[in-house]
């Protein structure tokens, strides 16, 4: 009689404690205040993303350093003024001597005429390293966003494989301790306790284990965010919401075609080889020769008084005509190329690996029951009720509870794998085709 009522006791605390999961676990990790838990769905977090994220601002500053170098590429070179006059006049014995027969004073105006188009070709060659730098921006974006979105639906479900092992190892806590009590009367046999104990403590590790990934994660995601160190964060998300559109049902092709047209990644490769011609050009056009424009006046200097004289200077390309440096970008030309091709390569099989992952994740989540966590939750009561009936043993009931959070923390690894593999194909193909 004794041992029947400890059981029916044990069964109302477990019953008690399934129902009350969503308070306990709103607390957060190691009983974390909930006046420290930030509660933020995926537009929320990816809104403080944009306003905080401390590399994209630092990026955006290189974009407005790149457009400067425009700026400078357009100024023309200014002209120079030479002026100089005689210090200490022998005859006359006297410093900065001026009168009209004796001080001696030239002065000599230049400008600089760039000729072969160079300032033209600098201007488009600051301009395409100003794209460059847009385009690492928007890569750069693309990137974290990627992981922002991947650490999101990784929190969210390693928390909820938490609630099973919250669950689980209270359920068992009470048991021990009554059973303690009761092997201490005499009343249970202590394998029976060791049998509690032994699972507890598994699943206690095992929670240590799981709690640890989560602060990774949030570690990262909190600093996507900019968030405090010390807030807990809590993704609010519902598994209607992760029923995107199935991968299935886009053609495979069109995930290619979208990425060679949105990749930024593919774009800086193709505006890089744009970038070595132009720097070719201009290269060439180095080669040949400016011209200085020159007038100048001279008082006492010359063969006569007040000389006035217009000229240019030119240098000859007898030995330097810029032989190395434009080699150089030749190979910088055919070395882009390269490049180019094998990202073309790399792109479409990122792409592939990609789909091929979804599909086979999604799939396996299909294979599924849909109603297995409806139908399991409605085996857990019925055994609840057999154990009350004392119908079946403690170990019985322990190994059901374990093979409850083993097929519960399988489904929740397949359902963010599936989000993880749409989120990959999102990130490969440089478009928010899914979960949206």
């Amino acid at each position: 009689m004794l041992h029947n009522k400890l059981a029916k006791s044990i069964c109302i605390l477990c019953c008690v404690y399934f129902l009350q999961t969503n308070i306990t676990y709103a607390q957060g990790q190691s009983g974390q205040p909930t006046t420290d838990t930030l509660r933020v769905d995926l537009k929320q977090a990816e809104k403080m993303f944009l306003d905080n994220n401390l590399q994209l601002l630092a990026q955006k500053y290189s974009i407005d350093s790149a457009k400067a170098n425009i700026i400078t590429a357009k100024l023309f070179d200014n002209p120079e003024f030479d002026y100089s006059s005689g210090l200490y006049d022998q005859s006359a014995k006297k410093f900065f001597d001026y009168t009209y027969n004796n001080g001696e004073v030239s002065m000599q105006l230049s400008q600089l005429i760039k000729t072969a188009g160079k300032r033209n070709k600098n201007i488009q060659l600051a301009k395409t390293g100003a794209v460059l730098t847009e385009y690492q921006f928007s890569d750069l974006l693309r990137t974290l966003q990627y992981t922002l979105r991947n650490d999101f639906y990784n929190i969210y479900y390693l928390q909820q494989t938490q609630r099973v092992y919250d669950i689980e190892i209270t359920s068992l806590q009470k048991t021990s301790t009554a059973y303690a009590e009761q092997v201490e009367k005499g009343n249970i046999s202590k394998m029976d306790l060791l049998r509690i104990q032994s699972q507890l403590y598994t699943l206690q590790a095992e929670l240590v284990t799981l709690q640890n990934n989560i602060d990774d994660v949030q570690s990262e995601f909190k600093l996507l965010l900019r968030a405090k160190a010390t807030i807990y964060i809590l993704p609010q998300t519902r598994q209607a919401d992760d029923k995107q559109m199935s991968v299935l049902n886009v053609p495979y092709q069109s995930l290619v075609d979208s990425a060679y047209k949105n990749r930024y990644d593919l774009k800086m490769a193709t505006t890089n080889v744009t970038f070595n011609e132009q720097n070719l050009a201009l290269q060439k056009a180095l080669a040949v020769p400016d011209v200085t424009l020159n007038v100048s006046y001279d008082r006492l200097g010359s063969y006569v008084m007040n000389y006035n004289a217009i000229g240019f200077g030119i240098p000859l390309p007898f030995f330097n005509r810029n032989q190395g440096a434009i080699k150089q970008a030749k190979i910088g030309i055919q070395s882009s190329q390269v490049q180019l091709e094998g990202m073309k390569d790399a792109v479409e099989s990122q792409v592939s690996n990609a789909y091929l992952a979804a599909v086979r994740a999604e799939k396996l989540l299909n294979s599924f029951d849909p109603k297995f966590e409806e139908n399991i939750s409605y085996i857990i009561g019925e055994v609840t009720k057999n154990f009350e009936k004392h119908n079946i043993s403690i170990l019985e009931f322990t190994d059901f509870y374990d093979s409850y959070k083993q097929n519960v923390v399988q489904l929740n690894n397949l359902r963010y794998n599936r989000m993880s593999q749409l989120e990959q194909l999102n990130f490969t193909t440089g478009t928010r085709i899914f979960n949206k």
